[in-house]
């Protein structure tokens, strides 16, 4: 599984994080430990109180485990991993939260540490951590028999259309696909020789060359959102100047967008507001389908733990039945019932409590998998409007 970890501070942030459910369909928190509180925004607050009495500044490490999108990844797994990963970067024991997100037909699982020893009155050490999380997802897919990426054989073979959270949140706001925009900027880069060159691929799918601030040769898109050219080719800066130049010859932002505006924003608003309208009708009937079914199975999961709960505390009443009191009590003890009976109900706990996680856990493999089959709808929608603006020259 993919394997993400960072230093970090802002307690509260993270805790928010965690709980979102306004972009994640399903929140479950696994496990609060080593806290005193039971919630996730006030234990990680508690772990900020902590790292007053020290210098440390970013005093958590936040982790996200990733597994393949179609394969079935249990509890235990994720524990297991885990395990392993805090035994590797000496967090073993810290205390730490473990919650659950699922999203698009995806489960992932977020652990968070608390990099303050207590004992010591210092943050732990966490020296090439990433190195060591790559070691440990190359042997997780080893170990468990998956796909493994290509980056993982071959660095120089890493996905090209990896994109950064930014990048995500910048192509979220102007509501379009970050692997689709990364891919075009890439090909439009691999097929010329020339800024000319460049500037015109851009140009036929709606992104015009400018002049940045800061960031040197960026793309301005027809609604005015600013692309810089090295971020989203993956190229390094100094490489884009040497085919590009300065850029001192290109309009800068204010004016492109100026320009964008008064002579080709008009020509193309009809094809962009007609290819908009039918995305939008399309996409709103598989929105409302996804609405309801994640209440669906929302309401299902809510119904099995009550259900899981309710018989739970039936079983351990005839459970404890068992157990006698009073004299009948005190023989049992000395025949040595009473322990073997214990023994019973501890077995028998356990194996209900097993099967109590296997039945949620077959819960939300049929839930993922119904769940995956119209996110692939999504991406047809999707893909198939992004095909039409294209052939108009609009992105």
């Amino acid at each position: 599984m993919i394997l993400k970890g960072s230093q970090r501070a802002g307690a509260r942030q993270l805790g928010l994080h965690l709980l979102e459910t306004e972009d994640n369909e399903h929140v479950e928190v696994h496990e609060i430990r080593g806290f005193v509180s039971d919630n996730v925004v006030d234990a990680l607050k508690e772990a900020y109180a902590v790292s007053r009495g020290t210098r440390c500044k970013q005093y958590l490490f936040s982790l996200s485990l990733s597994p393949p999108e179609k394969e079935r990844v249990t509890v235990p797994v994720f524990e297991k991993a885990i395990a392993a990963i805090a035994a590797k970067l000496g967090l073993s024991g810290q205390p730490r939260v473990i919650d659950f997100h699922e999203k698009e037909g995806r489960r992932n699982a977020h652990c968070v540490w608390s990099r303050i020893d207590t004992d010591r009155m210092r943050a732990i050490n966490l020296p090439h951590f990433k190195v060591k999380l790559n070691d440990l997802a190359r042997k997780l897919y080893i170990e468990h028999g998956w796909d493994m990426p290509r980056g993982f054989v071959n660095r120089e073979e890493r996905d090209p259309l990896n994109f950064s959270r930014q990048q995500w949140q910048q192509a979220r706001r102007a509501k379009r696909d970050p692997r689709a925009l990364k891919a075009l900027f890439q090909q439009c880069w691999a097929g010329s020789d020339s800024a000319s060159a460049f500037g015109q691929a851009l140009r036929t799918r709606g992104l015009f060359l400018a002049r940045g601030d800061r960031r040197g040769i960026v793309a301005v898109d027809m609604q005015g959102e600013v692309y810089a050219v090295a971020r989203w080719t993956g190229i390094p800066t100094k490489v884009i100047r040497t085919r590009l130049g300065d850029g001192e010859n290109l309009k800068s932002v204010a004016e492109m967008r100026a320009h964008v505006a008064a002579h080709i924003g008009e020509r193309l608003t009809g094809f962009v507001a007609e290819a908009t309208r039918a995305f939008k009708q399309a996409a709103d009937g598989i929105e409302a389908k996804r609405r309801a079914m994640v209440a669906l199975h929302r309401a299902q999961r809510r119904a099995l733990a009550g259900m899981q709960a309710f018989r739970a505390a039936e079983e351990a009443r005839e459970r404890n039945i068992r157990l006698r009191k009073g004299l009948l009590g005190i023989w049992d003890r000395v025949t040595g019932r009473h322990a073997r009976l214990r023994r019973q109900n501890e077995t028998e706990a356990v194996l209900a409590e097993r099967r109590d996680a296997e039945a949620r856990q077959a819960l939300i493999d049929q839930q993922l998998a119904t769940r995956r089959q119209l996110q692939g709808k999504v991406r047809q929608t999707r893909g198939a409007h992004q095909r039409e603006v294209v052939s108009q020259g609009v992105v």
